[in-house]
């Protein structure tokens, strides 16, 4: 399959969450790259819905703050009866470069096996902060082991999937241990996890990431899933 059969099967999800000074650039900026384009808006109390449609997106509002997790399961559920065979996940936040999807397509055309596609800051860590590369080393290497599988950067959002994976990504975890656990999905599903090399960006976007509260929740998502088995 080509580049170009990829791109035109591929369709992209943007979870959001007051994101509204960065939403329609990222909106306008993915879908010179992809025709179908939409964003969750996961309860957000500024104009990001409004500002995302402006610039071409579809878009799925929810009424309450339900977590990233949702948001993305929403998404995700939304394109699995429609005609694409692929779809890419990115943040709303101006973190991950729309113009770095072509990596992704060009990965998925030369793929010849069950692929998961993730994004990995860690070729480049000039621009990450110490803390949170030794972080992100160290939850890689939990998670991996976990996988059974190396994945050097497992805290990346920046992803594409299969679409007959779907289904199986429709339950589970609610917040931000849900990406994690879609990497122990889609392994033990014989899927192989394949890095993509994308570029760091920080913005000045404040982490929604709880520090205490969602390693709470990473701890007890590898305990029940090590309790589970392969």
């Amino acid at each position: 399959m080509t580049e170009m059969d990829v791109r035109s099967q591929t369709a992209a999800v943007i979870p959001a969450f007051n994101d509204e000074k960065h939403i329609g650039d990222i909106v306008r900026r993915t879908r010179e790259r992809l025709d179908h384009v939409l964003v969750i808006d996961d309860g957000s109390s500024d104009q990001t819905a409004q500002c995302a449609r402006e610039a071409g997106a579809e878009v799925i509002v929810h009424s309450e703050n339900r977590g990233k997790g949702e948001a993305i399961k929403t998404g995700l559920g939304h394109w699995l009866d429609q005609e694409v065979t692929w779809v890419t996940l990115l943040d709303s936040d101006g973190q991950h470069l729309p113009e770095e999807i072509d990596r992704f397509l060009s990965a998925a055309g030369s793929a010849t096996r069950p692929t998961f596609f993730i994004g990995t800051r860690m070729n480049n860590v000039a621009g990450m902060p110490l803390i949170r590369r030794v972080v992100n080393r160290y939850m890689s290497g939990r998670i991996s082991r976990l996988c059974g599988q190396e994945i050097p950067d497992t805290q990346c959002g920046y992803r594409m999937l299969d679409r007959q994976l779907i289904p199986e990504l429709l339950g589970g975890s609610h917040r931000f241990d849900y990406e994690t656990e879609v990497l122990i999905i889609a392994s033990r599903k014989g899927y192989r996890v394949e890095s993509v090399p994308i570029t760091t960006v920080y913005t000045d976007q404040v982490s929604k990431i709880h520090p205490v509260r969602d390693a709470i929740r990473f701890f007890k998502l590898m305990r029940r899933y090590r309790s589970i088995g392969a």
